[in-house]
C-alpha cells in the first residue's frame, strides 16, 4: 500500500510539473509573440532600438536553453523597450515643430 501511495505521489508530482513547463513556455510565447509586434510597429516608425533586438535575441537562446522564467522576463523587458521607441518617436513626431527655426 505504501509504495503505491508513493507512486501516485510520483505520478502527480510528475504531473504538475509537465503541467507547469508547459504554462511556462505557453507564458513565454505570449510575451515573445507581443515584443516582436511591438518591435515591428518600432520598425514601422523608423525607429527600432538595437537594444531591443539583442533582449529579443537573448530571450529566444533563454527559451532554447530551457529556462522560460529568464525568457519570460527578457520578452517583457524588449517589448517595454520596444514600446519606449514607440512612445519617443510619436513624441519627436509631435515636437519637432517647435524646434524648427521660423
Amino acid at each position: 500500500m505504501r509504495i503505491m501511495t508513493s507512486i501516485v505521489a510520483g505520478a502527480a508530482v510528475c504531473f504538475v510539473l509537465s503541467s507547469a513547463y508547459a504554462e511556462t513556455a505557453e507564458t513565454f510565447g505570449a510575451a515573445y509573440a507581443k515584443a516582436e509586434a511591438a518591435n515591428k510597429k518600432a520598425g514601422e516608425l523608423r525607429n527600432q532600438w538595437t537594444t531591443t533586438g539583442a533582449a529579443l535575441k537573448d530571450a529566444k537562446k533563454a527559451a532554447d536553453g530551457g529556462d522560460f522564467d529568464a525568457a519570460t522576463n527578457l520578452a517583457k523587458k524588449a517589448e517595454a523597450l520596444a514600446n519606449a521607441s514607440i512612445a519617443q518617436s510619436q513624441r519627436e513626431d509631435k515636437l519637432w515643430t517647435e524646434s524648427e527655426i521660423r
